[in-house]
């Protein structure tokens, strides 16, 4: 009789489930877009915009080529909407809408890139930077992170200016220079500015999600990521000190040993798993479009969370979604094979999910190594705590929602929180309704390419991306 009831339970649950797709949403109005657009692109990944923390380093003439080229190439926008640079070349613009009394919205991205490995050239099929055209794709560093979104913005304000189009609400444009390396000069300044202006924003979009082709068990059709948090950020160096001397004559275990016995702790000893936030509200809008089993399941997370999680973490990027992550990722010891290293360093870079914070990863690290002589401190400015978790009933998200099914009426809508760290993250006192997503199509395969090889973006997607900013700006 219990167990009969509980199913009764299970199924009633199950059928309460609804769909969270909006349904009777026009599609768009096909859009010729010139090829002219990718020409662009290709143009600017050839400008090797590559950032360094330290700013003395980076190449300046080639940032300066970038905002000379977005200058010349989008005409309308530079002498109709209102423009500064930003320390010289974070570029941010002012497109002033019809109804002052409307909150106005950010559209931001950046140009700069990381860059490509030394001796990993050979390994492309076309090189980093030479922006090349082959087999239907414009391939090269930034093609996917990010100078695809600052251009396929650029290129729907230009067609809409082209077309006397105003928008009903103010949009600010700012596309940054230094995101890849924490955004201080570019992303942040331009939040400042905003703040000294006292402008409060309807909502903020910027890189992040995607149209997920694969990855969801149970699924068929593509997935919309928009995401409502980030994690935070945090790179901790471990240093490990010993005595030193002649290899020949070594302690029972050097600085090394230590160092290598604390790594392989924080491996075994993960942080917990928790389904909750943004990756449960992206299970509450797919649940419901899942064939009737997997829907029972994510319908009654109070009795199946464990085998949920289970199945989510069998990924990479399903894991990710779960917990704080830990990854070294740079070791430093030794300077000669017969002599014992007195400092071994290893950096760990953890992600670090919302409900956790910096000071919770500093303490729990601690815990799990051991070893009150290893000494923990922060890299730099690194530290940063998750975002808050973004509202999916605001005007923003809904705007956003339904510019995706309109652009692409075959995929689904979800949240999702993005596992990396964007600009976005500077502007959380301008508005409680930060989105992050980018209207490109993608698979596991090409996820790989994001920092990696082999970077780039196919010329149906990107005219894809132009369209849909030009339906977004235009429903306002």
């Amino acid at each position: 009789m219990i167990i009969l009831g509980l199913f009764g339970v299970l199924v009633l649950n199950t059928f309460r489930s609804q769909s969270k797709q909006l349904s009777g949403v026009k599609k768009a109005g096909e859009i010729i877009i010139s090829d002219s657009v990718i020409t662009h692109l290709s143009d600017v990944i050839k400008l090797r915009t590559v950032s360094n923390s330290d700013p003395t380093m980076i190449d300046s003439a080639q940032f300066q080529k970038f905002t000379d080229y977005v200058a010349q190439a989008f005409p309308l926008v530079q002498n109709r909407l209102e423009m500064e640079n930003v320390n010289t070349y974070a570029l941010f613009y002012e497109w002033k809408g019809k109804n002052p009394s409307l909150k106005p919205v950010l559209l931001m991205g950046h140009f700069d890139v990381v860059p490509v490995i030394q001796g990993t050239e050979r390994l492309w099929e076309h090189k980093p930077f030479d922006g090349e055209i082959a087999n239907g794709f414009v391939y090269g560093r930034g093609t996917l992170d990010d100078k695809t979104t600052v251009i396929g913005v650029l290129e729907a304000v230009e067609y809409l200016l082209k077309e006397g189009f105003q928008p009903e609400r103010t949009f600010y444009l700012a596309f940054g220079h230094d995101e890849e390396v924490l955004g201080k000069y570019g992303a942040k300044e331009i939040a400042s500015i905003l703040a000294k202006r006292k402008v409060e924003l309807e909502y903020v979009l910027d890189e992040g999600g995607m149209i997920k082709q694969d990855g969801i068990e149970g699924l068929k059709k593509p997935i919309a990521m928009v995401g409502v948090a980030e994690k935070g950020y945090v790179t901790l160096q471990l240093t490990a000190t010993g005595e030193g001397g002649h290899s020949s004559m070594p302690p029972p275990q050097t600085s090394i040993g230590d160092l290598a016995e604390a790594i392989d702790r924080l491996q075994k000893h993960p942080f917990p798993y928790r389904l909750e936030g943004a990756a449960a509200y992206m299970l509450d809008y797919l649940g419901p479009e899942m064939p009737f089993a997997n829907k029972m399941a994510m319908a009654n997370r109070w009795l199946m969370k464990p085998v949920i999680i289970s199945s989510l973490s069998k990924s990479n990027s399903g894991s990710a979604m779960l917990h704080t992550t830990t990854a070294p990722t740079i070791l430093d010891a030794g300077l000669k094979e017969n002599v014992l290293p007195i400092d071994a360093t290893a950096k760990i870079n953890f992600r670090i999910l919302p409900g956790d914070s910096v000071a919770g990863v500093i303490k729990y690290v601690k815990k799990v190594i051991k070893n009150d002589s290893i000494k923990v401190d922060i890299v730099g400015e690194s530290g940063t705590d998750p975002s808050f978790i973004s509202d999916t009933t605001s005007l923003g998200f809904r705007m956003i929602h339904t510019t995706i099914k309109s652009c692409f009426p075959d995929v689904l809508v979800a949240p999702y929180l993005v596992v990396g760290a964007t600009d976005s993250r500077h502007f959380k006192n301008l508005s409680c309704n930060i989105y992050r997503f980018m209207p490109v199509r993608f698979t596991d395969e090409d996820i790989k390419r994001f920092h990696g090889t082999n970077e780039r973006i196919s010329i149906e997607d990107f005219k894809n991306v132009v369209r849909f900013y030009m339906e977004l700006i235009s429903r306002g």
